[in-house]
């Protein structure tokens, strides 16, 4: 469109992390990798025999 300023984009640099960053992910990995505990899983499965499914 005429009038309209083209803003060129800027040049992309690698962004260097946080210290904490890398000690961060670590322990977010860990954690994911957990498995579910029993109890969370037996609540869950409750909640998908529960005859209430699907209702709001």
């Amino acid at each position: 469109m005429a009038g309209e300023k083209i803003i060129p984009e800027p040049e992309k640099q690698p962004r260097k992390q946080p210290d904490w960053a890398d000690g961060l992910r670590q322990l977010y990995d860990s954690v994911v990798e957990e498995p579910l505990p029993d109890s969370f899983r037996d609540l869950l499965d409750k909640l998908d025999d529960s005859p209430n499914q699907g209702k709001a």
